[in-house]
């Protein structure tokens, strides 16, 4: 029951994830050519075949059944017209007799509109919540696992890390330590403070990729200290008489520090475990099994924001639409970074490009875990990631069209029909070939986890 009901909440979300995408995606084309006299006589979230509708005017307004994208039918693009209506004199009202200039608004307004959409919700978000920011003094030190990516790249326990390409870092703004922006760079490295000394880490290549796998690299959450925010009623930790505000200082005789420390060896244990904690600056022992089917003894941490003194930054209007203006530009930077590492290899295809499954899976669980605010903020990164997918020069994309109108502009002729509609059959084989890929490894990663 658990699992249908998960099922079908990520089916709604994703539904309504492509609905909002597509909508202002079209809606861009769709007012360009409206503002340029163009005629308009589809408007279709959806591809074919047609379910609903009504038509207004000249266009029909309609939602189809396949509900991976959408399309604007603008009369006369030469692509979508019969060989007799090609032969006939352009009219006003079609996108052929435009000017080249024109025609281009009209391709790239799709693009437009859908990083418009996610710098609005990017200046929303910080104009309603503000900005929660940790100073990375209040962060004294991390806790590295054994084997983990971090210790690949160097890091140790006990370091404290002051900046990251060469850029000091000052505030911290969510758990995550390191922008996506930053992992995804070509030139990457992490300089830490380790016995009073400054130590500079070059990353190695296809960074991103370990940490795509091994869900593993530091975080914030890698410097909460093993002391106990909330315990669970009934569960082991409970029974054994902790408390909220407990500190774990040993398990077993041995040295605790951290809380993913304590984790980690709590999900090792085979055995009832000897807990030295402490309370009100006191010390002393108690016994504590771990569940057998998960595990964990049935406490969480302490919140971090709280803990670590967390300034809460209220940006208003002017300061949002700023910050707006950077989260969009970094968001931006980082997924072209991602698809050029993707193209030169530099990190896996199978295990970072994901489809349709993939993208109700995350967009479901960013709405669980983060509420609307998690809801809006995937929003903000696919509809970036759908503009930037949309302006690649493929044929049959926004950015293919525009690669005709560029040469159109230079040469102040069009490319012929049979060179258009051969690479559009070119396009259109690459991107159901791409379409099935997804799928396939979407399919695959499900079955493999």
């Amino acid at each position: 029951m658990e699992f249908i009901s998960s099922f079908v909440f990520a089916i709604v979300v994703f539904i309504a994830v492509i609905f909002v995408l597509v909508l202002v995606h079209e809606l861009g084309h769709f007012l360009a050519a409206k503002l340029f006299g163009m005629r308009v006589e589809r408007f279709s979230i959806g591809f074919p075949p047609r379910l609903i509708g009504k038509k207004y005017g000249d266009t029909d307004y309609c939602i189809s059944a396949t509900p991976l994208g959408g399309y604007v039918k603008i009369s006369g693009m030469a692509e979508e017209m019969e060989e007799e209506e090609i032969q006939k004199e352009p009219q006003p009202w079609e996108y052929r007799s435009k000017p080249v200039w024109q025609r281009i608004i009209v391709i790239t307004a799709g693009v437009i509109f859908n990083m418009i959409l996610a710098y609005v919700i990017f200046t929303g978000i910080v104009y309603t919540y503000g900005s929660e920011r940790i100073p990375i003094d209040n962060v004294s030190s991390f806790y590295i696992p054994e084997g983990s990516t971090a210790e690949e790249v160097g890091f140790q326990t006990g370091d404290r890390i002051v900046a990251v390409r060469d850029k000091p870092i000052e505030y911290v703004d969510s758990p995550v330590l390191f922008s996506l922006s930053d992992l995804t760079s070509s030139r990457l490295s992490f300089t830490v403070l380790r016995d009073g000394e400054e130590v500079t880490l070059q990353a190695p290549e296809g960074l991103i990729d370990k940490i795509s796998q091994n869900q593993d690299f530091v975080t914030i959450e890698n410097a909460l200290p093993s002391k106990i925010g909330v315990v669970s009623e009934g569960d082991p930790a409970y029974d054994a008489g902790l408390k909220s505000g407990d500190e774990i200082v040993a398990i077993n005789g041995e040295e605790i520090s951290y809380w993913l420390q304590m984790v980690e060896y709590i999900q090792n244990a085979e055995e009832s475990l000897e807990l030295t904690v402490l309370r009100d600056g006191e010390t002393f022992t108690t016994q504590v099994t771990p569940d057998t089917d998960s595990g964990l003894i049935g406490v969480g941490p302490v919140n971090l924001f709280e803990y670590f003194d967390a300034e809460t930054i209220q940006h208003g209007l002017f300061g949002s639409i700023g910050e707006g203006i950077n989260q969009t530009h970094d968001t931006a930077g980082a997924i072209i970074n991602g698809f050029q590492q993707l193209l030169t290899g530099s990190i896996s295809v199978r295990e970072n490009l994901g489809g349709p499954i993939a993208i109700a899976d995350i967009s479901a669980e960013a709405t669980q875990t983060g509420g609307m605010l998690g809801f809006w903020r995937i929003m903000a990164y696919l509809s970036i990631t759908l503009a930037i997918v949309n302006i690649l020069p493929i044929p049959m994309l926004d950015g293919g069209h525009l690669m005709f109108l560029i040469y159109e502009g230079i040469t102040r002729r069009e490319p012929s029909m049979r060179v258009k509609m051969g690479l559009q059959q070119i396009g259109l084989i690459l991107l159901v070939g791409l379409m099935i890929f997804v799928i396939f490894n979407d399919i695959l990663r499900i079955v493999g986890n």
